[in-house]
């Protein structure tokens, strides 16, 4: 078959196997929507090692920034001087800004990655109730979004790889 209906193909298929983990076995530590942003960033960087590479790293980066700068904003206090809505604002400004940075650092350099995992992270953490809070963020626990979404970015570029190769195994030779 030609390479558009194989790659479709796996990816259709491996994404039903991923939403039967995400609501069934894994289900509160396998976030689908964050496993699927990771798997397109994979195809979107290069579809290769180095964007698996670029996609595990950079992914996991974002979300560990914006890991921390929920810890800073879970922490400011109600009695503040500032406005809470303004100190998260400059958090947040602050955390981005060294994210992208970091891309001096080549290991860091795929900042489209990075900023996806600090996205996925807040998506997490403010769309889901309770979660930005220090009980959480300082946890150990599979509501962190150091391990669940880090987890799923992971396990994400893992079926990104696989689709590719599932693809290239069923694409003809003619193609």
């Amino acid at each position: 078959m030609n390479s558009l209906t194989a790659l479709s193909l796996s990816i259709g298929v491996l994404a039903g196997l991923a939403t039967f983990l995400a609501v069934g076995p894994l289900s509160g530590v396998f976030f689908i929507w964050a496993a699927t942003i990771a798997w397109a960033a994979y195809f979107a960087l290069g579809g290769d090692t180095p964007a698996a590479k670029n996609t595990v790293i950079c992914g996991i980066f974002g979300v560990v920034m914006a890991w921390y700068a929920a810890v800073l904003i879970a922490g400011i206090s109600a009695d503040s001087i500032v406005p809470f809505s303004m100190m998260a604002a400059i958090i947040v400004t602050v955390s981005v800004v060294v994210t992208c940075l970091a891309a001096n650092i080549p290991a860091l350099a795929a900042i489209p990655a990075s900023v996806l995992g600090y996205s996925a992270t807040f998506a997490y953490l403010l769309q889901t109730p309770e979660k930005l809070s220090e009980a959480v963020l300082l946890n150990a626990g599979w509501d962190n979004p150091l391990l669940v979404i880090s987890f799923s970015l992971v396990v994400g570029t893992g079926f990104g790889i696989a689709s590719g190769k599932l693809a290239a195994k069923w694409t003809t030779v003619a193609d």
